[in-house]
């Protein structure tokens, strides 16, 4: 398990584009206001922050077939993560990081990793991290350190309106330069689509839909996300209020 094999293993995992967490620049009212109404309709701050931990799967599929998939997680008064799948070569990977410490460990085809191949996959698990949870978790973050929020007017279609919300990013998550904007639903507060620019992107943004809404333990969590024939889901949702005994310490 040298550091040449690990940086193909690595290589070889399925990925969809990190995208940036997040208010250090002053947010605009409105879109404040229509933040904390979305989290109101998610079940509210306090039924959030009371909840433990949470475990869910992401991935993509085209047309129905999974082309990706990985399995989280999350104590979150710990900041215990869990990350583990299969990659495409069949290498089937655990990665156990403390998102407050940054410690952890390491798991490859059941061979634990040490030193700085350690430190290359624990890396790697925080950006993944980044990157799955905003595409789950990212309405219960809107007024999340480092976010900034600006209304962008609103968009109609028939009898719906929805309140478009920009969110840019400063110095926070792998990307700092992703912005987003964000529809929210004006009759029921629900995030229904974002568009996106990424970092490496140019404009015009990228469009999916935040969809199959799922209530568990009187809190709300998408589990689609559709854009033409791809879905990235985040879907088998569990929400959690205690863990296996061994769940943050081995595979």
């Amino acid at each position: 398990w040298g550091l040449a094999l690990l940086a193909l293993i690595v290589a070889l995992m399925l990925t969809l584009p990190i995208l940036a967490r997040a208010e250090t620049k002053p947010s605009d009212p409105k879109a404040v206001k229509v933040a904390d109404e979305v989290m109101k309709a998610l079940g509210g701050e306090k039924a959030w922050s009371d909840l433990p931990g949470i475990r869910w799967t992401f991935g993509s599929s085209v047309n129905d077939t999974v082309r990706s998939s990985r399995r989280h997680a999350w104590n979150k008064h710990t900041g215990w993560h869990r990350i583990e799948g299969t990659t495409r070569a069949g290498v089937a990977f655990c990665w156990i990081e403390n998102l407050n410490t940054g410690e952890g460990k390491a798991w490859m085809n059941g061979n634990a990793i040490e030193g700085d191949s350690l430190k290359t996959l624990l890396k790697r698990a925080r950006s993944v991290w980044i990157n799955d949870s905003y595409w789950f978790l990212m309405p219960y973050k809107m007024r999340d350190p480092g976010v900034t929020l600006q209304y962008s007017g609103d968009e109609r279609a028939n009898d719906t309106i929805w309140d478009k919300v920009q969110l840019t990013f400063d110095n926070v998550g792998d990307t700092p330069g992703d912005t987003y904007w964000v529809y929210v639903n004006r009759k029921n507060h629900r995030v229904e689509r974002w568009d996106m620019v990424l970092q490496s992107d140019q404009p015009p943004p990228k469009t999916y839909s935040w969809e199959g809404w799922e209530e568990h333990d009187r809190l709300w969590f998408p589990t689609a996300h559709r854009q033409d024939k791809v879905n990235v889901f985040t879907n088998g949702v569990e929400t959690v209020k205690e863990f296996r005994p061994t769940e943050f310490t081995a595979p």
